[in-house]
């Protein structure tokens, strides 16, 4: 494909990352903030989520209604978020624009208003989303199933915790920003079509002159349990399991990739075809590979009805360790196709590529290029696979259910 990636890094360590699209004319970028959920402090959860709203309202000589002018005016549109690590902001936009986007996001980072009368329209924004989770229960079990897996503070809830958050005041908020906006751990990407000299001093003018910080070190603790119930008492019951894996840097990370694949792949992978097609135990079930820095883990999610919860938890486990015993050609070819096709897709995207570059130096302290990924999905097989499966066998289960009843896991 003839990618190149560039790449910079400042005094200080903030590090840029760009890669050209030739066929666009748009441009997206993105700053990854070191303060996600796992680095804000105890009794803080769901900081993160009211930081990244409150920072833009208002910043620089701004103030909410004009920043929003400003940034409607460039006619880009903004994505961020928080999750485990970071705090993530950025925009599409049109390529001509970069430049002034890129200084409106230097305010918000670097000199946002943080006024007490913004904060609690941002807090209350974040407590309705959890109350919406009442509406959602696929995702609060997801949710509640990554707390119980991932040992604290790497498990804890990327959404927030309202008693937490209705403590929180703009004055320890405040505190909060300036200890983890650390421009020094701060990673940005950009993709699509720009011209990274230009990048590169203009961000070397707006953060070059920020001193350098020493990163922070996450005291990791030991994971809670294998099986929690919360009670609910609507029609269905929804299951979340999650298994160790390999981390993304791991040499065995493809291999793992492949065999999420061949159980959760499309409509002919095992897990819909013997659960749902076959049984007719659930009206949803899939599984997907979940990666942090630190660990990782094979997610499943089904839901169904009470009265074929157990069997459906017992079908799915059995699918998972029935893996391990052999895998036809043509499953392995469906799962490569079906991961080299989202890798395409993804690709045409610049918003996805700017994401996908930070993504991979944070995780890995390097970026894949395209056709890496694409030689190793196809140097994969059956027999690596399963030799895969052998050394990690898909047997060590947390389970997080909602509904009415409880399931057996031992």
């Amino acid at each position: 494909m003839g990618q190149n990636i560039d790449k910079h890094k400042l005094a200080n360590g903030m590090v840029l990352l760009g890669e050209r699209m030739e066929a666009v004319e748009s441009v997206a970028f993105g700053f990854m903030l070191p303060a996600g959920a796992a680095l804000m402090p105890e009794g803080c959860c769901g900081a993160a989520n009211v930081i990244s709203d409150w920072i833009f309202r208002g910043a620089g000589d701004r103030d909410n209604r004009q920043l929003g002018d400003a940034l409607d005016g460039l006619g880009l549109q903004r994505s961020g978020g928080s999750d485990t690590a970071h705090i993530s902001i950025g925009a599409a936009l049109e390529s001509s624009n970069l430049a002034k986007a890129i200084d409106l996001f230097g305010d918000i980072i670097l000199r946002p208003k943080l006024q007490d009368e913004q904060f609690t329209p941002a807090r209350q924004l974040v407590i309705d989303g959890i109350k919406g989770l009442g509406d959602d229960p696929r995702q609060k079990v997801m949710l509640k199933l990554r707390e119980l897996f991932y040992p604290p503070p790497l498990g804890r809830s990327t959404v927030g915790e309202i008693d937490q958050l209705e403590k929180l005041t703009p004055g320890n908020t405040r505190e909060i920003v300036a200890d983890n906006f650390n421009i020094s751990e701060a990673i940005f990407s950009v993709a699509g079509k720009y011209d990274f000299d230009a990048v590169k001093k203009q961000l070397e003018k707006l953060f070059g002159s920020v001193k350098k910080r020493a990163s922070k070190t996450l005291t990791i603790g030991t994971s809670g349990g294998k099986y929690k119930h919360i009670p609910n008492e609507g029609a269905q019951v929804h299951i979340g399991l999650m298994t160790p894996s390999v981390l993304m840097g791991d040499k065995d990370y493809y291999n793992a990739r492949l065999a999420v694949g061949v159980l959760s792949g499309g409509m002919s992978a095992r897990l819909f075809t013997e659960v749902r097609e076959k049984r007719g135990l659930c009206y949803a079930v899939g599984a997907q590979y979940h990666a942090l820095k630190e660990a990782a883990g094979i997610a499943c999610y089904a839901g169904t009805s009470p009265e074929k919860a157990q069997q459906t938890y017992d079908v799915i486990t059995g699918e998972f360790n029935r893996l391990a015993e052999g895998i036809t050609k043509e499953e392995m070819q469906r799962a490569q196709t079906g991961l080299k096709s989202a890798l395409i897709m993804q690709s045409e995207s610049s918003s996805s590529r700017a994401g996908s570059i930070a993504g991979d130096y944070y995780m890995l302290g390097k970026v894949r290029l395209l056709d890496e990924i694409k030689s190793a999905i196809d140097k994969t097989t059956v027999d690596s696979v399963l030799s895969f499966l052998r050394k990690h066998p898909f047997k060590d289960f947390t389970v997080v259910t909602i509904g009415p009843k409880e399931i057996k896991t031992g």
